[in-house]
């Protein structure tokens, strides 16, 4: 059996956390999400990540505000909202009690 898929639905299951996690540490471009996502072993494409933080802007848990730039056309920088504050640390939640009930599954009890 081919993982593949099941790997991409669980990186896509974690992808908004882990981006509302790096915009919540300071404003960022979104090429600094990728960068960071990239970094952290987590690659995305920019088709992917553009339409998501469209959705979260129009729901309001994001703000952007542009930047010109001496390199080129101005740059969105984007940043949590009072109401993106309260959802990450909802998800935060989630993530915390999914987390551990997943590790207490898949902890090695034969040894």
């Amino acid at each position: 059996m081919n993982t593949e898929n099941t790997n991409s639905q669980m990186r896509k299951g974690v992808l908004e956390f882990c981006i509302l996690s790096i915009i919540r540490k300071s404003e960022v471009y979104p090429s600094d999400i990728i960068d960071r996502m990239k970094a952290a072993g987590l690659s995305i494409l920019e088709g992917t990540l553009y339409p998501l933080l469209t959705r979260l802007k129009n729901a309001e848990l994001l703000s952007y505000r542009w930047e010109e730039s001496a390199s080129g056309p101005p740059r969105k920088y984007f940043s949590l909202t009072e109401k993106g504050e309260a959802f990450y640390l909802e998800l935060q939640q989630t993530w915390q009690q999914l987390s551990d009930a997943v590790n207490q599954l898949t902890r090695d009890t034969s040894s």
